[in-house]
């Protein structure tokens, strides 16, 4: 099958599952951009300008198209604009177009190009369902995926929002949500074996003794770093100092995180790239994330566990009801909830033995069931399917 992947920008987490497919003789693969960022772009909402350390561009034919938004950008819906997508789709004589989403403008022209030459649209998004919507914009939405051909689903949120909107099951193909596993865990293992968890703590300004949380993501309003920190004043007002939390990350509510954090067993490590943040992981023995419900998935937990920890995360993560077996490979808290975030941190820090069973879990879990292969089973499927319903 000739088959296009249209999606605004290389994603690191999306790169690999690109390549196996491409590497398959039954699949003929052409991979559509909008744009390839600068470092300022990538790195508009970390804070910091850079590029991502490790190759995005190879193992895959990909093409860039031409981005007439007024400024191009990766953050705003009319950022990625394409309006030659149509002719480009059909020109490409296509059997199937996959869409990374409906959330750009290049998304939605991407959409309205396959109706009108005829090929079957295969959507990835990760809407889930935990974000409260009006019913009129539920309304909308169950209207525009019934323009879509088949769904790859992320997770049983997303399978979920998907079935309440009328979607039929038969259109849902599970492809899910994950990272590198082998790149993260062989890195984390390497960190470990050659400098030691004791010399990595000394290297992000950390005690050498003490149970070590870490957060790792954009310091913005939607991923709650606030309330962690609340959580650490909490725990040192009540008299218990058996713990010390990891920041890693930039973002615009830095400053007044460190102003929060002053006097507290916090530290900041700033913006780790790829090739760092698993020395952070390393480092540490548990991941918190307190998100609030625009954390659709959240990939830093998949991260995490394949680097050996157990996370904590909020109940309005995307990942929590997939990833999260409370006392087996972390716990769940009610998003915002600072004291029950506290008791959960004091808990585990009074147990350090528990970390390490629970992230031996974790990681086998990431490693069996969220993984690159997984991914390409479930397009394939897709593909399948919607190639049977075309002929």
């Amino acid at each position: 099958m000739r088959v296009a992947v249209v999606t605004t920008h290389p994603i690191q987490y999306q790169v690999p599952w690109l390549r196996l497919l491409s590497a398959r003789e039954d699949v003929d693969l052409q991979v559509h951009f909008a744009m390839i960022p600068d470092a300022v772009e990538q790195g508009r909402e970390f804070g910091v300008a850079f590029a991502w350390d490790v190759p995005l561009l190879d193992g895959y034919s990909y093409r860039v198209l031409e981005n007439r938004a007024r400024h191009p950008s990766l953050t705003e819906f009319a950022g990625c604009d394409t309006p030659e997508i149509g002719q480009v789709l059909r020109e490409g004589r296509y059997d199937a177009v996959i869409v990374n989403g409906w959330g750009t403008k290049m998304a939605l022209q991407t959409l309205w190009a396959c109706r009108r030459s005829g090929i079957p649209c295969i959507v990835r998004g990760e809407a889930n369902g935990l974000r409260p919507r009006a019913a009129w914009k539920r309304s909308l939405h169950a209207l525009l995926l019934k323009q879509y051909s088949a769904f790859l689903t992320i997770g049983h949120n997303n399978r979920d929002y998907y079935l309440k909107l009328g979607v039929p099951a038969s259109r849902l193909f599970d492809t899910p949500y994950c990272v590198d596993n082998r790149r993260f865990s062989d890195a984390a293992d390497a960190w470990r074996r050659e400098q030691g968890v004791l010399a990595l703590r000394d290297r992000f300004g950390l005690g050498r003794d003490k149970a070590t949380f870490v957060f790792s993501g954009k310091f913005v309003e939607k991923k709650r770093p606030q309330d962690i920190v609340l959580a650490a004043r909490r725990l040192i007002e009540q008299g218990f100092d058996g713990f010390q939390v990891l920041l890693v990350g930039d973002g615009p509510m830095a400053g007044e995180l460190r102003e929060l954090a002053a006097e507290l067993p916090v530290r900041f490590a700033g913006f780790l790239n790829q090739s760092e943040i698993t020395a952070a992981y390393a480092a540490s023995d548990c991941l918190l994330l307190p998100s609030e419900s625009g954390e659709t998935w959240g990939l830093v937990v998949n991260e995490a566990m394949a680097c050996g920890l157990p996370a904590i995360v909020s109940d309005l993560v995307g990942s929590a009801r997939n990833l999260i077996e409370p006392g087996k490979t972390g716990d769940v808290f009610a998003c915002g909830d600072v004291e029950t975030l506290a008791a959960s941190i004091r808990r585990y820090a009074a147990e350090p033995g528990r970390f390490a069973e629970m992230g031996v879990l974790a990681r086998k879990q990431v490693h069996s069931d969220y993984n690159f292969d997984r991914v390409v089973e479930g397009v394939l499927a897709a593909l399948s399917f919607v190639e049977r319903k075309s002929s």
